[in-house]
């Protein structure tokens, strides 16, 4: 890394407005993790149950309104991949996509708890459509939203959007694979941060859950296929694996480049780093798993994995996001203890190790404070039901 800040790079991390704590570096024995409170909702279904399952939900992590009263909201959506990528019939909010009625719930929530701005963020594949356009491709009902509180608003952070600049969000103790990373400035101007996610599996690094769920925050007009070398293209192209998984091209000049390249360059060793890395960078406040519905298998539809569309029932909330995917990792019956070999993760490095490390957050339930719901009575196991669509094929076969 270069000893000094050149002057484009003074004005452009000028334009954060975040302060984060100075943590020591990964593999500090010096780092404690914080505890948290996790709590768990049974709802079967997106009806009546939502709201009041939800609110009920906010209440024992201590009351919305104690977090969100008079403060700006950023709500950070999952929208993955491309829209006709439907899991059979179902619609994309059913698998893949947060709902929008939990979207709704929370966003109503937060205004009868009295925040002052509450404005949904996502960056939908590749395109520079407003979430609302996005939201109308899919039949949803962009205005329900907008209307469940008063000042709601939505961003699509896929590119510079409503800012005049990007805003640069360093990694305390100076990260692991960037030292920082330039966002929307969304991400930066906001008091309470909430990554609300999808109960799912990830092809490359075995879940993706509320922490996952951050990395969705990176603008691929910066960090994308077809992002400008030297400075941010106009238009988001293109994904994000040549730059975070595979390391075959560098963001743009004007971002923060990697710390060192030789650094292993495959998926499993980038990806989960990464991800702890953005959750130090821009903490998450509030984690919410929508996991009344989703998909087992992976994180959209690929067409050649063994997936399948599942109704877990069941609701995660919890006051830091490694707590929360831990918890919710057991829902899936994964072990939120496990490392690199073994399921869910197979090819990849357990990115609530790499987080508990750099003091984001516990992964041992017995640490954290699990309320609601008992999770012995809320197992979903994502292995049963793909080895049962497995069994299933191999008879067919």
């Amino acid at each position: 890394m270069k000893d000094e800040l050149t002057r484009r790079e003074m004005l452009l991390g000028a334009g954060a407005l975040l302060t984060v704590p100075s943590w020591p570096a990964w593999g500090s024995a010096a780092v404690t993790a914080p505890t948290a409170k996790v709590t768990v909702g049974r709802c079967m279904t997106y009806g009546p149950e939502l709201v009041p399952t939800l609110a009920k939900m906010f209440d024992q992590l201590g009351g919305l309104d104690r977090m969100v009263k008079g403060k700006t909201v950023a709500i950070k959506i999952n929208m993955i991949g491309v829209r006709s990528q439907r899991l059979g019939t179902a619609p994309m909010e059913e698998t893949f996509w947060t709902h929008p009625k939990v979207i709704g719930a929370v966003v109503h929530l937060m205004g009868v708890a009295g925040a002052r701005r509450i404005r949904v963020v996502e960056g939908p594949w590749s395109s520079c459509e407003t979430l609302e356009e996005v939201m109308l491709s899919m039949n949803w009902k962009p205005q329900d939203i907008l209307s469940a509180a008063k000042n709601v608003e939505f961003e699509n952070t896929d590119h510079l959007g409503r800012g005049k600049t990007y805003s640069r969000l360093m990694v305390p103790g100076g990260g692991l694979i960037f030292p920082g990373y330039d966002l929307n400035h969304s991400y930066a101007d906001c008091d309470v941060f909430v990554s609300l996610a999808k109960l799912k599996e990830h092809a490359a690094t075995g879940i993706t859950l509320s922490m996952k769920n951050v990395y969705g925050s990176t603008p691929t007009t910066i960090y994308g296929q077809g992002a400008g070398v030297d400075e941010p293209s106009l238009r988001p192209h293109g994904g994000r694996g040549n730059t975070f998984h595979s390391a075959t091209r560098p963001p743009s000049k004007s971002a923060p480049q990697q710390i060192d390249m030789t650094l292993p360059n495959n998926a499993g060793y980038r990806l989960p780093r990464i991800i702890a890395e953005l959750c130090s960078a821009r903490p998450v406040h509030l984690a919410i798993i929508d996991g009344v519905k989703s998909a087992t298998g992976a994180e959209t539809n690929y067409g050649s994995r063994p997936q399948a569309a599942v109704n877990p029932g069941v609701l995660i909330a919890g006051t830091n996001c490694v707590a929360t995917d831990a918890v919710a990792m057991t829902v899936m019956g994964f072990d939120p203890m496990a490392d690199k070999g073994a399921a869910p993760f197979a090819s990849a490095d357990n990115m609530l190790h790499i987080g508990e490390t750099l003091g984001i957050g516990q992964r041992d339930l017995s640490r954290n404070e699990v309320l609601g719901v008992p999770v012995s009575q809320v197992v979903f196991s994502y292995s049963a039901v793909r080895d049962k669509i497995l069994a299933a094929a191999a008879k067919k076969a």
